[in-house]
C-alpha cells in the first residue's frame, strides 16, 4: 500500500500532463477528420498531405515517445525510492524500541536537497514507535533532524511557550560525547522531544494556592498538619521556591561572604547560618509527580501566573492558557512595590536606574549596582527605606559609597513613631554613614550628564546615579475582575471576613488580604508575621477550622545588630501614645536577642507563644516619655482610651504580653503599672 502510493504521487503529475496532450490530439484529429471526405482513399493517410493523416501520425508519435520517457522516468525514481526507504526501514529498525509513547527525533544520513523534499511528505508507519523522552536516541555523526517528524510532533504537542523549566530539585542531565559532538541542529530537536508541558501542570488541584511567598507556605503547612493526605499546589510567577523577604533588606547586607547573591545564605544575628528559603527543594513533590504522589505533599508550579478565576466553574487558567481546576483556593498575591510618578514619567535612562525592592532578584540586583557606583539615594522613610539605608550607609564606610535617604516626614518611620522617637532614629540613622533629608517631597528627576537630577518642591536639588523608590506597596488584585472579588475601598485588597474567606470556597491571606479583625475592626497587614498568622488561619479554615482571626500578627524591623523593635496591633504616629523607657544593656539588642532565643526571624507565631497571666515583677517606678536616650522601653497607641497597639523598643521576647494585653482590649488607667509586666528594668 505505501509504495502504491508513492508510486501514484511520483506519476501523478505525469499522467495528468499525457492525458491532456491526448485529449488535445483527439480533439484535433477529430476536428480535422471533420473535414475530409467519407470515401478517401486510404493511402491518404500515409503518404498524401491533403487528408491530414501526417499529423495524426507525428501526434501519435510524439504520445509515444512521452510515454516512454514518463515510464523510464518512473521505473528510475521507483528504484531510487526502493532503496531509500529500505535504507530508511533498517537505520529505524536498528534504534532501540521504548515502551514510553513520545515525540520522534528520527535522524538519516544527510541527502541532497531534493530527494530530502520528495521523501519527506511520505508518511511512515514506523513513527509511532517513538524512543521514550527519557532516554533519546543518539544522533548519528552529521545527523540532520528528519522534518516530518518534526512537523509531526508540532502537531501533536503544545506550544514551546507551554514548556516548563525543570524543578529546582531535578538534578541536571549532562549531554553525552556523542551527543556534545553533534551538530547545532540536534538541540532542536531535542526541545521538541521534551515531553509536553501540560503533561506536568495538574489538571485538578484538591487545594489551590495562588502566589508563592509566605503566606502561601504557611497555608501549605497548616493544610498539610491537619490534613497528612492533602495535595497541595502553589502556583508563583516568580522563579524561586517559597522564601522569606526580610533578609533581603537586613541580614543578607551584613554577610561577609562575597557569593552571598548565589548563595542566598546569610548569618542571623545570633551567628547561625542559614538559608533565605523555608525548605530545601527535597521537602516538595515534582508537579509532574502530584496526580500519582500516594502520600500527598506540596508542589510548586514556578514561574507560572493566574491571569483568570473562573469562580462558578472552580477553575483558574494560566498565562500559557493551561487550565487548572480546584475544590479549594487561597488567593495570597502579595503586593507590587508601588513607584513615583514622577519617575514614571521621567523616561527610560531614569527608569533603569531605578530600583523597586521587593524580590530576590532585586536584591541581587541592588548589591551589584551598589558596589559599581558612587551615590545611591532612598527614596522612602519607612520600614525597608530605613533597613535599606543603614545597611548601605555601613557598606559606605568600606567602599566610599555616598547614600542619601530622603522621605516627606520629619523623621524616619515619622508614620508610625512618636515624634520624639522618630527624631532619636533619625539621628542613629545619621551614625550609620547616611546623609538624611527630611521634608522632602521629589518634585522631578531627569538624566543629565550621566547623572540622575532630582528636584524637590522647596528648590533643592540632589545629583546622584541610582535610586531605590520605597514607597509602600499596592496589593496586587489582578483577580478581582474574573472572580469577581470585593475589594475595599479604604484599605485595598480583596475584602474577607474573619474567617479570611471571600466566597464559599476562596480564601484570601497575606498583604492582599483586607480582613475583619474581631478585636481592632477591618484592616490590612503588610508584614512578614501577618503573612504567615494569616497564612495559617486560611489553611486551618480550608480544611473546615472555621476560625476567626484573633491571634493578633507583629512585625519587627532593625536598624542594624543594635537597635530593632517588635510591634504589634495599630501603630500609628497620628494617635495618642505614652512611652515608658528605661537604661539599656548589652543584652538589649536584636543580636543579643536572636542569640538567646536561637532565632533570626522574631515571630512569636511560629514559636506559637501565648501569654496567661502577666505578672509584674517588683521593679522601681518606670520612667515615662522623653528621655534623651531611648535605650530600651515600651510604647502603648491608644484608642478610646484602649490600647491598640505596643511597641517593644530593644526590648524582645515579651511579645506574648503585648499580645494579650490587645486581645482584653481593656482601659487602663495607669499604663506606668501595665509597663511593669515587661520586666524593662531588670537587668
Amino acid at each position: 500500500m505505501l509504495k502504491c502510493r508513492t508510486v501514484w504521487k511520483k506519476l501523478a503529475p505525469l499522467a495528468r500532463a499525457s492525458s491532456t496532450v491526448c485529449r488535445q490530439n483527439v480533439r484535433r484529429a477529430g476536428l480535422t477528420n471533420g473535414r475530409i471526405p467519407i470515401r478517401v482513399p486510404t493511402a491518404h493517410m500515409s503518404t498524401g498531405p491533403a487528408g491530414g493523416g501526417g499529423d495524426n501520425l507525428k501526434y501519435a508519435l510524439l504520445v509515444g515517445l512521452a510515454g516512454i520517457g514518463g515510464l523510464t522516468y518512473a521505473v528510475k525514481t521507483l528504484r531510487g525510492d526502493q532503496k531509500r526507504y529500505e535504507e530508511r526501514i533498517a537505520e529505524i529498525e536498528s534504534r532501540p524500541h521504548k515502551a514510553t509513547k513520545g515525540p520522534v527525533t528520527d535522524v538519516q544520513t544527510a541527502a541532497p536537497a531534493a530527494e530530502a523534499s520528495e521523501t519527506d511528505a511520505v508518511p511512515e508507519p514506523e513513527l509511532e514507535a517513538a524512543p521514550s523522552p527519557e532516554e533519546p536516541s543518539p544522533p548519528a555523526e552529521n545527523a540532520a533532524p528528519d522534518a516530518e517528524a518534526v512537523a509531526h510532533d508540532a502537531e501533536a504537542a503544545p506550544s514551546s511557550k507551554t514548556t516548563e523549566p525543570p524543578p529546582a530539585d531535578e538534578p541536571v542531565v549532562e549531554a553525552s560525547p556523542e551527543e556534545a559532538a553533534a551538530p547545532a541542529a540536534v538541540p532542536v530537536v531535542e526541545e521538541v522531544d521534551s515531553t509536553p508541558a501540560s503533561a506536568k501542570v495538574p489538571s485538578h488541584a484538591p487545594y489551590l494556592l495562588i502566589g508563592g511567598g509566605t503566606a502561601s507556605f504557611a497555608a501549605a503547612r497548616s493544610i498539610r498538619a491537619r490534613d497528612p493526605g492533602a495535595k497541595v499546589l502553589i502556583v508563583t510567577d516568580e522563579p524561586d521556591l517559597p522564601y522569606m523577604r526580610p533578609p533581603l533588606s537586613k541580614e543578607l547586607w551584613f554577610s561577609d561572604d562575597p557569593s552571598v547573591t548565589e548563595t542566598l545564605r546569610f548569618k542571623q544575628w545570633n551567628g547561625k547560618e542559614r538559608s533565605i528559603y523555608f525548605q530545601p527543594p527535597s521537602f516538595y513533590i515534582k508537579p509532574e509527580d502530584f496526580d500519582s504522589a500516594e502520600n500527598g505533599g506540596v508542589a510548586v508550579l514556578t514561574c507560572r501566573k493566574v491571569v483568570h478565576m473562573d469562580v462558578r466553574g472552580n477553575k483558574v487558567k494560566l498565562d500559557d492558557n493551561i487550565e487548572i481546576s480546584y475544590d479549594k483556593c487561597l488567593v495570597a498575591t502579595g503586593g507590587i512595590p508601588r513607584n513615583l510618578q514622577v519617575i514614571e514619567r521621567a523616561g527610560e535612562e531614569v527608569k533603569k536606574r531605578t530600583t523597586l525592592f521587593r524580590k530576590i532578584e532585586d536584591f541581587k540586583s541592588l548589591e551589584k549596582v551598589s558596589r559599581n557606583i558612587n551615590s545611591i539615594t532612598i527614596i522612602g522613610g519607612g520600614f525597608l527605606g530605613s533597613e535599606l539605608a543603614c545597611a548601605l550607609g555601613r557598606r559606605s564606610t568600606e567602599s566610599g559609597l555616598e547614600v542619601i535617604q530622603m522621605f516627606p516626614e520629619k523623621g524616619n518611620m515619622g508614620k508610625v513613631l512618636p515624634e520624639y522617637l522618630s527624631n532619636w532614629t533619625t539621628e542613629k540613622v545619621k551614625r550609620e554613614g547616611v546623609k538624611v533629608i527630611t521634608e522632602s517631597l521629589v518634585k522631578s528627576v531627569t538624566y543629565k550628564d550621566d547623572k540622575l537630577e532630582i528636584h524637590l518642591k522647596d528648590g533643592r536639588l540632589v545629583k546622584t546615579d541610582h535610586i531605590v523608590a520605597a514607597v509602600g506597596l499596592e496589593p496586587n488584585i489582578d483577580l478581582a475582575k474574573s472572580a469577581g472579588l470585593e475589594v475595599d475601598s479604604d484599605f485595598g485588597g480583596y475584602r474577607v471576613n474573619a474567617e479570611l474567606q471571600a466566597r464559599s470556597n476562596i480564601w484570601v491571606a497575606g498583604d492582599a488580604a483586607c480582613f475583619y479583625d474581631i478585636r481592632l475592626g477591618r484592616r490590612r497587614v503588610e508584614h512578614h508575621d501577618h503573612a504567615v498568622v494569616s497564612g495559617r488561619l486560611a489553611g486551618e479554615n480550608m480544611t473546615g477550622a472555621n476560625k476567626p482571626y484573633w491571634h493578633q500578627s507583629m512585625f519587627w524591623s532593625d536598624l542594624g545588630p543594635d537597635v530593632g523593635y517588635e510591634a504589634i496591633g495599630i501603630v500609628d504616629s497620628s494617635l495618642p501614645t505614652v512611652g515608658v523607657f528605661a537604661k539599656a544593656t548589652a543584652k538589649d539588642t536584636p543580636k543579643a536577642a536572636t542569640e538567646q532565643s536561637g532565632t533570626g526571624i522574631r515571630s512569636e507565631s511560629e514559636t506559637e507563644d501565648t501569654a496567661t497571666s502577666p505578672v509584674a515583677s517588683a521593679t522601681p517606678p518606670p520612667v515615662v516619655e522623653h528621655k534623651d536616650d531611648y535605650g530600651k522601653g515600651v510604647i502603648f497607641y491608644l484608642r478610646d482610651k484602649v490600647v491598640v497597639g505596643i511597641i517593644l523598643w530593644n526590648v524582645f521576647n515579651r511579645m506574648p504580653i503585648a499580645r494579650k494585653i490587645i486581645k482584653d482590649g481593656e482601659e487602663h488607667a495607669d499604663l506606668n503599672e501595665v509597663a511593669k509586666l515587661f520586666n524593662i528594668h531588670e537587668d
